[in-house]
């Protein structure tokens, strides 16, 4: 039974066949499947990342009256009442639906922001068409007074443009990596793990965390020393996970982590970050959810911030699959918006070059390229720095996905034969400009942590390159709550540095009962098992120094 292929043609199974899952591997010079009863991060053939892949059966939406049925209906059973699993027919890897962990993650909405748009020069009346003048009923003088051109495709298309804000503040840890932490969960129950760990930046950790309990699993968290906001080291220690802080950046946290994960078995780990496809399986669910709230229309942009590429590459993934079950008439364009301090995206992207190439990246000499300036900024020892700590990653492991996405998320049209796209683009942004579009947004009562304003200073600044026009419809992804980081809110309001005023962790040992400090660590293999409860008595773990031993590709 055939699955998809990278750029997701349609290949459906056999007629009358139910839709059957499989782990493929992204590189198509490759390409190859596995079963998803296996745990895998990587295509253990050529080391390239995996799609959780479909073969469609009959069993398979071709519109989306199962989703506005259940939103009629209201909530029937508790998957329903989840925002990924009520779109469960899009990601059936499932097994049963009783495996299913959920905590009724991604009840979140795509809101309207038009004192916003309006205060950022975007026109919330306009309706841009490829190739027409713009229309207005707003009394604002911005835009020609012509009639509306007719558009494309089968949708009904709304006649707003404007900006739109898609908050994914509101899942219960606080951040949108619920969406993806409540599939990988779901797969961890299927394949029976009982110990999960991540690296992480903060929110990963308190969504992890927060999941563990409720599936029976044990917690092991891995951060940078002083790598964290305090908002998200909360959660993780409040609900109960084991927390390392290594000496070490997130990179160096997840080379070690990753490697336990995959080359030592005695430890038992479950690896729960975004390299896990499972994790990006859920994520997709934040784009149902935009075109839920649009009535199933595509609008034209869809602005992410960039860390370690998870949420575009979720996203370009789920437009393939869309547009392979003929669900929408055209894809929106993609941005991508890096910190100034993380900009490995940015650079590669706009500076060096670097496409996905229909998968030809792995053997046209993209690959090579990137390889050789991850090894420029090991020499100069660069690292990350920004103060948008969520997408504060130099080596993002979802990078080749995330060039897929940006060639997929092109704006070509149903219409235009798919032909008539333009690919996605990506931009940095200085901390100074985070801070001001946060206190932004917040102004206009969204408040988001500082990675989440990453995306409306980036749709500003194509707003002003004449990138974006005034009446294109434009979502913003808000990552992650306003108290995420909320040192970085008062900072800005107070000019009080309250990062730098803060002890380091731990100063003295805690006397509570239920007390569950982080436990410092060297970057240091045996001392990190050690720590997680592993046996090393029987482990050769000589061979294996500092992260940058473990390997290039972790």
């Amino acid at each position: 039974m055939s699955i998809h292929d990278a750029e997701g043609r349609p290949q459906h199974a056999a007629r009358g066949a139910r839709t059957a899952a499989s782990q493929t591997c992204i590189n198509p010079a490759c390409a190859k499947q596995f079963p998803v009863d296996q745990v895998l991060v990587s295509c253990p053939a050529c080391g390239a990342g995996l799609d959780v892949s479909y073969a469609w059966g009959d069993d398979a939406p071709r519109s989306w009256e199962f989703a506005r049925h259940r939103a009629k209906a209201g909530v029937s059973s508790s998957l329903d009442a989840s925002g990924v699993w009520r779109f469960r027919e899009l990601m059936p890897f499932f097994d049963c639906e009783d495996r299913i962990c959920s905590i009724s993650e991604g009840r979140t909405i795509l809101q309207r922001a038009d004192l916003l748009c309006k205060h950022l020069g975007f026109c919330p009346m306009m309706r841009s068409a490829p190739g027409a003048e713009s229309t207005c009923g707003y009394a604002c003088g911005q835009c020609p007074r012509t009639p509306a051109p007719a558009e494309v495709g089968t949708e009904r298309r709304p006649t707003q443009g404007g900006l739109f804000l898609q908050y994914e503040g509101q899942n219960p840890s606080g951040s949108f990596k619920d969406n993806g932490m409540t599939a990988a969960f779901t797969h961890a129950r299927m394949v029976g793990a009982k110990v999960v760990a991540c690296a992480s930046t903060g929110n990963t950790s308190a969504s992890m965390a927060v999941y563990a309990p409720h599936a029976g699993m044990k917690a092991v968290i891995f951060i940078g020393d002083g790598k964290i906001a305090y908002g998200k080291l909360s959660q993780a220690l409040d609900y109960g996970a084991l927390t390392l802080q290594v000496a070490g950046d997130f990179d160096a946290c997840l080379a070690r982590v990753r490697y336990i994960a995959e080359k030592i078995p005695q430890a038992g780990v479950y690896l729960m970050n975004s390299v896990n496809p499972f994790r990006l399986e859920g994520q997709k669910a934040v784009m149902y959810r935009v075109l839920e709230g649009l009535d199933f229309n595509v609008p034209d942009w869809i602005v992410v911030p960039g860390g370690n590429l998870g949420n575009c590459s979720a996203f370009g993934k789920a437009f393939m699959e869309l547009k392979a079950l003929g669900l929408i008439d055209r894809v929106p364009r993609l941005a991508v918006i890096n910190a100034e301090g993380s900009s490995t995206l940015h650079r590669i992207y706009n500076d060096l070059g670097v496409r996905w190439n229909g998968g030809a990246y792995f053997n046209d000499g993209g690959k090579a390229r990137v390889d050789r300036e991850y090894q420029r900024m090991d020499e100069a020892g660069e690292r990350a720095h920004t103060i948008a700590t969520a997408i504060e990653i130099n080596r993002p492991v979802n990078l080749p996905k995330a060039l897929r996405a940006l060639e997929v998320m092109n704006g070509s049209t149903r219409a235009g034969g798919w032909k008539d796209g333009h690919e996605g683009v990506v931009r940095a942004v200085s901390d100074e400009t985070i801070k001001e579009y946060k206190a932004l947004v917040g102004r206009y009562g969204f408040g988001c942590e500082p990675a989440s304003a990453a995306s409306v200073a980036g749709a500003h600044r194509l707003l002003r390159e004449g990138v974006i026009r005034p009446g294109d419809r434009v979502v913003c992804i808000l990552t992650g709550h306003i108290l995420k980081d909320p040192d970085v809110t008062v900072g800005y309001h107070t000019g009080l540095d309250a990062k730098s005023a803060k002890q380091p962790l731990p100063t003295q040992r805690p006397h509570g009962e239920y007390a569950n400090p982080p436990v410092k660590v060297a970057d240091d293999l045996g001392e990190i098992l050690r720590a997680m409860g592993v046996d090393t008595s029987t482990l050769n773990l000589a061979d294996v120094g500092s992260v940058r031993s473990v390997g290039k590709d972790y």
